[in-house]
């Protein structure tokens, strides 16, 4: 069966939706320094304010707790991770995570190589978001 053969998948689109107290701050930290693609804005009534950012493909990953356990030992030294953590794939961990810091992101856990050769750093972010950013060391041959 090919790929045109398959229906289209029930779910679209996956929209984490988050509400931040400081709008302008997570913008910048989101948009300007972590490099998310504004895609639409809206405005409404009283100042509310909405910017959809892209951020590439979506996914949903579960865990069971004693996943996690191991991903925190790995990827944070053993600090728990929050019950919802945000991971973005980018290009350069060590860079991105230098930036995201100097916007004004807590870090977590400094740029490191997992067992499942990928580089990844841990922050807190804007919004009550706590974050992983993870660069894929081995890219898949074009």
């Amino acid at each position: 069966m090919t790929t045109e053969d398959q229906p289209p998948p029930p779910v679209r689109q996956l929209r984490l939706v988050v509400e931040t107290d400081d709008y302008d701050a997570a913008l910048t930290f989101y948009r300007d320094v972590l490099g998310l693609v504004e895609r639409e804005v809206v405005t409404g009534e009283g100042d509310a304010r909405i910017t959809i950012l892209e951020a590439g493909r979506a996914t949903l990953e579960l865990s069971n707790p004693a996943q996690v356990r191991y991903i925190d030992r790995v990827e944070a030294d053993g600090q728990p991770s929050a019950k919802i953590r945000v991971a973005f794939e980018v290009d350069d961990a060590e860079a991105a995570t230098r930036g995201l810091v100097e916007a004004g992101g807590t870090l977590i856990a400094e740029p490191r190589e997992t067992p499942w050769r990928s580089l990844n750093s841990r922050l807190n972010g804007p919004a009550g978001l706590q974050i992983t950013l993870f660069q894929e060391l081995d890219q898949p041959a074009d």
